[in-house]
């Protein structure tokens, strides 16, 4: 029995999106990794001990890097070119929330202190350096 086209493209296309997505996933991860190494506090033992500035804080790191992320898979059409923008916005968006951290100085110290103004600053500031850098990728 012959399927219908919109089947047809859908079990061909299905897996292709599957794996843009998991790539992006996976950047989106290996991404916040790294920032949370390079931050001067540590975040996961912080979330651990019920740190809620710290939490807020890191999703909103996650919500930052997410944002150009999800703009580069719209704009990519192959797994490299979403390694390529990806990486990119990463790097981008990595070096803006140092120099965010860099510009709100004391708020890491405050945010480890458990600080949640701070760390509702520090979001309203990444997340909003993300939707520039999603629209300049966008173009």
């Amino acid at each position: 029995m012959p399927q219908s086209p919109e089947i047809q493209a859908f079990a061909t296309g299905f897996p292709l999106t599957l794996l843009h997505a998991g790539v992006t996933v996976l950047i989106l991860f290996l991404g916040a990794a790294l920032y949370v190494l390079l931050t001067p506090h540590k975040e996961i033992s912080l979330i651990r001990e019920g740190n809620s500035a710290a939490a807020i804080s890191l999703g909103g790191v996650m919500l930052g890097l997410a944002i150009p992320l999800a703009v580069s898979l719209t704009a990519s059409t192959s797994i490299i070119e979403i390694g390529i923008w990806g990486a990119a916005t990463v790097m981008v968006q990595l070096l803006i929330f140092r120099g965010v951290d860099f510009l709100l100085r004391g708020l890491p110290q405050r945010i480890q202190e458990g600080e949640v103004s701070a760390a509702a600053l520090l979001v309203g500031a990444k997340i909003s350096t993300a939707i520039i850098l999603a629209a300049a990728v966008a173009g």
